[in-house]
């Protein structure tokens, strides 16, 4: 099983998806994850990637596109995966469709969470990040266990200059037109279904499930 977990940032797609692959048995794939263990190895593609992450702007699609078929070829994806992050553009959407056709397999299913930007702005001005492991945590949903300090590995945690309310807005609008082409994309293909993100997170997550019930049975 192939699953996309599409949404804009906020939307609880790394919650979720966290627990519906242990759910599925499927490996759990993040951008941010391939970066951060290519970089940590030193490999080519880690190198050619490590300006952009530091940098805070977006890695190429070649490379990302490169990091994620070799990912595709360990042994814990032999069995499917969920892809959380990517694609992230409509150009990796189809190198990712063209990718997985050519061993015959394909995408089963996209799942987009939906959720409002007045609710997205909400979630994403209160967000503080570990700028070591990646974890994300939130003044009022998700606090750490102390203020300021990471519970994975005890970092000082950091606020970005973007994550205020006004920039918060232009940065959703911008990936949302982005979002829309891989909505049309998917919808296309008739493999696009949609899940009401503002929920409370256990309502999303058995609502995920019902979804993904049938595509298990085939």
């Amino acid at each position: 099983m192939f699953l996309v977990l599409l949404g804009l940032p906020g939307a609880g797609k790394g919650t979720q998806a966290a627990f519906l692959a242990q759910h599925l048995g499927v490996a759990h794939i993040t951008t941010g994850e391939l970066f951060r263990e290519n970089i940590r190895r030193g490999t080519e593609l880690g190198e050619k990637a490590r300006p952009y992450v530091e940098s805070g702007r977006l890695v190429p699609d070649e490379i990302t596109i490169a990091m994620l078929l070799e990912r595709l070829q360990e042994p814990d994806c032999r069995r499917g995966c969920l892809l959380d992050g990517f694609p992230r553009t409509l150009a990796q959407a189809r190198a990712l469709d063209e990718a997985l056709a050519r061993r015959g397999q394909a995408i089963d299913l996209a799942v987009y969470l939906r959720v409002s930007e007045e609710e997205l702005v909400r979630r994403l001005s209160g967000r503080w990040s570990c700028p070591t492991c990646g974890a994300v945590y939130h003044e009022t949903n998700a606090p750490p266990r102390v203020p300021g300090v990471c519970d994975r590995d005890g970092s000082r945690l950091y606020q970005r200059e973007d994550d205020r309310p006004e920039v918060v807005r232009t940065r959703l609008q911008v990936n949302m037109a982005q979002l829309q082409e891989l909505l049309d994309h998917y919808r296309g293909q008739s493999k696009l279904r949609e899940v009401d993100g503002e929920q409370p997170v256990e309502a999303v997550r058995e609502q995920l499930l019902a979804l993904l019930a049938p595509a298990q049975e085939r």
